[in-house]
């Protein structure tokens, strides 16, 4: 069994945060709550750890794998440019479901890319999801908790028994909202491409943009 570390989703106890984020660092991969299902969790630049959210999910190397980041400062530094129109986005959804998709930057290894160039990233709101981004100072992927092709995960039990003794550790913030997951919008074309539309409607994303849709 994976180390359990029950938490109040809404108020994580910063010692609890502490731990799964000392279980990143060491190379673990750890399942925890978000704003939408439970997320599998690896520091983004330690190869070795995002190889295995690839071997756990059974997950296709040709599919990227989005990140989570602590909040929108840490953007600048992993993605070549965020366009004035990703800016007025992050202002307005952010910390929340949408993932933007820049051209990352040399930080970031080329599987969570899958040879694309480009990544996908987010500020969570979900206190639990920011919290540990926050304490790594890394970004952690934000894949779901699940083998590629199976239902998302809203309870930790879901991903006990989807993922069993796969994964180093599991954060219990009891049951995540579901729904759908978060809106996918690629800020690397002009005007920016809808990948998925998710939490945040799509009306509701290109009224921000003037209604420039494509």
């Amino acid at each position: 069994m994976p180390e359990i570390i029950t938490i109040d989703a809404d108020h994580p106890d910063p010692a609890l945060i502490a731990r799964a984020a000392a279980i990143l660092k060491q190379g673990g991969v750890i399942a925890y709550p978000t704003e939408t299902f439970y997320g599998l969790g690896a520091q983004a630049g330690n190869a070795g750890a995002v190889a295995r959210i690839f071997a756990i999910k059974g997950r296709p190397f040709g599919n990227p794998i989005a990140l989570i980041i602590g909040d929108d400062a840490s953007l600048a530094e992993l993605v070549e440019e965020a366009p004035r129109a990703a800016k007025n986005l992050l202002a307005a959804f952010w910390p929340g479901p949408l993932t933007l998709v820049f051209h990352a930057s040399g930080r970031i290894i080329p599987p969570l890319t899958a040879g694309t160039g480009k990544i996908g990233i987010r500020v969570s709101s979900h206190p639990t999801a920011a919290a540990l981004a926050t304490a790594l100072s890394s970004p952690i992927t934000a894949t779901s908790a699940n083998v590629s092709g199976a239902r998302e995960c809203s309870t930790a039990q879901e991903v006990i028994e989807h993922l069993g003794n796969q994964i180093d550790a599991l954060i219990d913030g009891g049951r995540t909202p579901g729904g759908a997951g978060s809106t996918v919008l690629d800020m690397t074309t002009d005007p920016p491409a809808m990948l998925r539309e998710g939490a945040i409607p799509r009306a509701l994303i290109y009224g921000v943009l003037g209604n420039r849709e494509r």
